[in-house]
C-alpha cells in the first residue's frame, strides 16, 4: 500500500489517503518548527488571560476535531497550572444545540476551536454564542485551511489568536488523517507543561515510531486479510479516547461495512464485550503506564482465553511484561507519556481502516458511494438563540 506508486493508488481510489496517512511523520517535525517559531505569540496571548483570573479552556471541534479535545483532555488537565486554567472538552455540536448549558455567562472562557476547513456551521455558530453569551470570551483556533471562514473570521475578532498547521495537514482525503495528529500535537506542544527540550524529544520519538507503521506494514495487512467483519478498539485514558477516532476511521473508510465499537478495558466488560463474536477484531492501545498497563494485558488475555475473537492485537512498545499473543510492536518510546503514544498508534489505526476499505473494494478518497456523508458537513439549520 504505502509503496505502491500514484498510478496505482489513483486505480484504487486511495492515492489522496495514503499519501496523507504517510506524510504525517513529516508535518510533526512541522509542527514542532511551527510552535516555537509562534511560541512567543502564543506566550503573549496567553498571558494576557491571567489579567482575568482563572480562565475556563474549552476544547472544541465536530466529529474528528472533537476528539483532538476528547484525546488531550485526560492528559493536560493534570499539567496545565490550575490557578490559571481549567479545561473541558465540549463538541461544538453540543455547544450549538445547547448553548446555555455550555456557556457561562460570568466565567471567562477561551474556547480553543479544532477545525480541519473551518467551513463547518457548527464551528462557526460557536464562536458566534461565544461572544453573544459570554463577557469575557477569548479564541484560540487551531486549523489547516488559512482561507476558511474560522481563521477568516479570526483576523477580524478581538481577543483571539490564530495557529495554522502545516499545509499539507489540511487533508484533501475524506477522512481526516494528518488534520487530527497535527492540530493534537499543536495543543499539546502549547498546553503542556513539560519542557521545550522534553517537547522535542518526545516529537522525534512519535516521527521514529510513525515511520515504524510504514515500514511494518505487511504486518498490519496480514491481520486484516484475516476473516472478521466487526472491529473493537480499547484503550484507558487518553488512549481510551484515541480509541474513539480509531473505530469512526473505519466506519468512514468503509463506508459501515464493518461494525466497530470502543470503550475502556474496563468498562467493556460491563456489556459491550457482548459485541464479539467469531468474527471480530479487538484491538488494545496498551499503556506505557505501568500500572495502567495491567489492565490493558488483563482484558488482552481474557479475551484470548475466551477463544472467540478471530483477532486480538496488542498495538504497544516493547516493556518487560507484554502481551502473550499477537502484537503491532513499537522498539522506540518506552519511556513516552501515553498521549505522545496516541500518535504512532492512531497511524496504525489508520492504516488498518484504509486496509479494511479496500479489501472490501471500496474506494477510500471517496469512501460514501451514496454522498449522504461529506468531506464537509451539510444539511445543517442553524436556529436564532433565543
Amino acid at each position: 500500500m504505502f509503496q505502491l506508486d500514484e498510478k496505482e493508488l489513483e486505480q484504487l481510489g486511495a492515492k489522496i489517503t495514503i499519501r496523507e496517512i504517510k506524510q504525517q511523520p513529516l508535518l510533526w517535525k512541522e509542527t514542532l518548527d511551527i510552535y516555537f517559531q509562534e511560541k512567543e505569540r502564543i506566550n503573549h496571548f496567553l498571558t494576557e488571560l491571567h489579567k482575568y483570573g482563572r480562565v475556563r479552556v474549552i476544547f472544541t471541534g465536530a466529529g474528528t476535531s472533537a476528539y483532538v479535545g476528547d484525546t488531550l483532555l485526560p492528559y493536560l488537565r493534570n499539567k496545565v497550572d490550575e490557578d490559571q486554567y481549567v479545561i473541558e472538552s465540549i463538541p461544538t455540536t453540543d455547544i450549538v444545540s445547547n448553548p446555555y448549558e455550555a456557556y457561562k455567562k460570568e466565567v471567562p472562557t477561551l474556547l480553543v476551536s479544532f477545525a480541519r476547513s473551518g467551513n463547518s456551521p457548527e464551528s462557526i455558530t460557536a464562536v458566534k454564542l461565544g461572544e453573544k453569551l459570554v463577557d469575557h470570551f477569548f479564541q484560540l483556533n487551531i486549523t489547516c485551511a488559512p482561507d476558511g471562514k474560522l481563521a477568516q473570521g479570526t483576523k477580524e475578532a478581538k481577543n483571539s489568536l490564530l495557529l495554522l498547521t502545516p499545509a499539507q495537514s489540511n487533508d484533501l482525503g475524506f477522512a481526516m488523517t494528518g488534520s487530527f495528529t497535527c492540530m493534537m500535537l499543536s495543543a499539546l506542544l502549547i498546553f503542556d507543561s513539560q519542557s521545550d527540550e522534553l517537547k522535542k524529544q518526545s516529537v522525534e520519538q512519535i516521527i521514529e515510531m510513525g515511520n515504524h507503521v510504514i515500514t511494518e506494514e505487511a504486518k498490519i495487512a496480514n491481520i486484516i486479510n484475516k476473516n472478521f467483519n466487526r472491529i473493537v478498539y480499547l484503550g484507558s485514558g487518553a488512549l481510551g479516547k484515541l480509541a474513539k477516532e480509531a473505530q469512526l476511521k473505519v466506519l468512514e473508510l468503509t463506508a459501515g461495512h464493518y461494525a466497530t465499537i470502543y470503550d475502556s478495558p474496563l468498562g467493556f466488560r460491563h456489556g459491550p464485550k457482548s459485541f464479539i463474536n467469531e468474527k471480530t477484531a479487538v484491538f488494545v492501545f496498551t499503556s506505557n503506564d505501568e500500572y495502567t498497563r495491567k489492565y490493558d494485558l488483563d482484558i488482552l488475555e481474557e479475551i484470548k482465553r475466551d477463544s472467540i475473537a478471530n483477532v486480538v492485537v496488542s498495538i504497544c512498545v516493547d516493556q518487560k511484561t507484554n502481551y502473550s499473543g499477537d502484537c503491532f510492536l513499537y522498539k522506540t518510546g518506552n519511556a513516552l507519556d501515553d498521549i505522545y503514544l496516541g500518535f504512532p498508534y492512531i497511524m496504525f489505526a489508520q492504516a488498518v481502516a484504509v486496509l479494511a476499505s479496500l479489501k472490501i473494494g471500496n474506494t477510500p478518497d471517496t469512501p460514501s458511494a451514496t454522498g449522504t456523508v461529506n468531506r464537509v458537513v451539510k444539511g445543517v439549520t442553524i436556529h436564532e438563540c433565543l
